[in-house]
């Protein structure tokens, strides 16, 4: 097994921090979503639902995105 040069770890564990970051950002909005779907009632600070769920969309829109760019150029 080859070492690889320190500056290659580093580039390495922050594409990885990057691109974990990106995915729990997704899993949040997503999950935000499905509350949204399956107890709106119970959500008092969102009187307007399909505005909250446009607005987790873009959230998943937005990670989605990062992870997209940092396998195209970072992989």
């Amino acid at each position: 097994m080859a070492l690889l040069p320190l500056g290659d770890i580093m580039k390495e564990q922050l594409v990885k921090a990057a691109r974990m970051h990106a995915e729990g950002e997704l899993e949040r909005a997503k999950t935000n979503i499905m509350v949204y779907m399956n107890h709106s009632v119970g959500i008092g600070e969102h009187s307007d639902i399909v505005e909250a769920i446009q607005e987790e969309l873009d959230k998943m829109a937005m990670a989605t995105d990062r992870i997209e760019m940092l396998e195209r150029h970072f992989s």
